[in-house]
């Protein structure tokens, strides 16, 4: 069965870096508070008039180096912070890496972003569309955070990461399994930025300044979170035909160390099977996965053979997970 192998990986973050000691000291916080509701010790942040594009640009060269080629048939974008709204972004990231001519698109599921560009990538490898995609998760979610808030502005931060895959065999280390994606419409006001969009755009009246930034309900999120993260690695695991126990690395979005535990509890994991990236650039929102995956595959956490379920949830709100045993990968 022709399947998508991962064989190259590429994460990306910006220089600057904002620690809690920072944050503490123009905001009604402290280093503590922070580390002890998230598990975030810092976060990286955008400059003045560097673009999403930018980094996912970053992310994806060092994927393509990390496999070792630049032929490449196709690149998908995860993100929720475009360069624009109109056009898609990811004609751009192509464009800056070489890439023009091939197709490009961008796909918004917010932190599930990446697993449902991973999906989309690996059933047009399957189809036999594409031989070769580029699948970027890339955010500068520090430029819709109000920066007066305190909880988000100690959440969020930016960063882009990539996956190279190409056509393959069942079976091969790196293929991707099934994903397993779902999402409920009757949560879109959980995570959101209500301004932007028709909605805004159609409104009689004008929306206040608030709802120019990302607003979250973060008790509702944390449960949803929890229960759906849980719910698509059992069935991500169940389809791969392993059991929970036989994982031998959990890669959940990196929202929260709360959270990340508490999946882990559900599946009766031991904590030191999850990979934690969080603490050193918080939540980059649909770069997390690869992110972490980059992190993990660079300091050897994540090793040839292991048996790996990534697992996310998001606004939409979105959800998914997959499978896959870790192949030999080269990180530049």
């Amino acid at each position: 069965m022709r399947r998508a192998i991962i064989e190259g990986i590429g994460g990306w973050l910006p220089p600057r870096v904002v620690t809690n000691d920072e944050l503490a000291a123009r905001l009604d916080t402290s280093d503590e508070w922070i580390r002890t509701r998230t598990g975030i010790r810092a976060r990286h942040v955008v400059s003045d008039g560097m673009l999403t594009s930018q980094l996912a640009v970053q992310a994806g060269a060092k994927a393509l180096k990390s496999a070792g080629t630049d032929d490449v048939d196709m690149v998908v974008l995860a993100t929720t912070t475009p360069d624009r709204p109109c056009p898609a972004t990811a004609p751009e990231v192509a464009r800056q890496l070489g890439l023009t001519g091939r197709p490009a698109f961008d796909v918004m599921a917010v932190c599930t972003g990446f697993l449902y560009a991973l999906a989309t990538a690996s059933g047009l490898v399957a189809a036999g569309t594409a031989d070769r995609v580029l699948v970027v998760g890339a955010e500068a979610f520090s430029t819709i955070v109000d920066p007066g808030d305190r909880s988000a502005a100690a959440v969020f931060g930016d960063g882009a990461g990539a996956l190279l895959l190409r056509a393959g065999d069942d079976g091969e280390p790196g293929a991707v399994g099934p994903v397993t994606l779902g999402s409920d419409g009757a949560l879109t006001d959980l995570i959101t930025v209500r301004a932007g969009g028709v909605e805004e755009r159609t409104r009689p009246r004008p929306m206040d300044d608030a709802d120019r930034y990302f607003a979250m309900r973060g008790r509702e999120v944390f449960g949803h979170a929890v229960t759906r993260m849980t719910q698509a690695a059992l069935t991500a695991v169940d389809q791969a035909g392993w059991r929970p126990e036989d994982v031998d690395r959990l890669v959940g979005h990196q929202a929260n160390l709360r959270i990340l535990h508490a999946v882990a509890d559900q599946l009766d994991l031991p904590h030191d099977r999850l990979v934690i990236h969080l603490d050193q650039v918080g939540n980059t929102a649909a770069a997390s996965i690869p992110l972490a995956l980059w992190h993990a595959n660079a300091t050897g956490r994540l090793r040839p053979g292991d048996r790996v379920a990534l697992t996310a949830f998001g606004g939409g709100a979105t959800w998914g997970a997959t499978t896959l045993t870790w192949p030999a990968l080269t990180t530049v």
